[in-house]
């Protein structure tokens, strides 16, 4: 490898926004944060938590009434 042209690599702390779980990993960047981890994230904990989607299923429903009935 050629030197000095490699970032420097730490040991961080990585945030999750959502539930404000901390872990320690390796990264090239000095602070990490996420919007899930694996404690909060539905396909880890099988809890369904249906956020933002609630406005979107409902603009599609009403888009497909008023298609089915043209």
């Amino acid at each position: 490898m050629k030197k000095g042209i490699h970032p420097a690599y730490h040991k961080v702390t990585v945030t999750c926004t959502t539930c404000g779980n901390t872990f320690e990993t390796g990264s090239t960047l000095k602070e990490l944060r996420v919007d899930t981890c694996s404690k909060c994230h539905p396909f880890y904990t099988g809890e369904q938590k249906f956020v933002a989607a609630a406005g979107r299923v409902e603009r599609f429903n009403k888009r497909l009434e008023k298609k089915e009935t043209k």
